[in-house]
């Protein structure tokens, strides 16, 4: 189990702050952060959460998946390891 949580069906107003807010009910948020658009600076509904230690991050599973955040079910699970992407262009 690592400590690093997916998090997903954000609402659109979800902030870094009220997600680290959150999740600090089940221990202590090492960080969060609300991935948002580059272009329009909103909310794509999806983050990432740390947390300081496998077992607050097994209950911060436990507590939130599936519960409700501002009318929609987030999903809290384990992050995966982050795929490596090809280089730039396309010619």
């Amino acid at each position: 189990m690592g400590r690093k949580l997916y998090v997903g069906n954000l609402p659109y107003s979800a902030t870094d702050e009220n997600l680290s807010a959150k999740f600090a009910e089940c221990g202590r948020v090492e960080s969060a952060k609300v991935i948002t658009d580059r272009d329009t600076g909103r909310s794509k509904g999806f983050g990432f959460v740390e947390m300081s230690s496998d077992s607050e991050a097994q209950a911060a599973i436990g507590r939130f998946d599936g519960t409700d955040y501002d009318g929609r079910p987030m999903r809290v699970n384990e992050a995966k390891p982050q795929e490596k992407r090809s280089g730039g262009s396309r010619w």
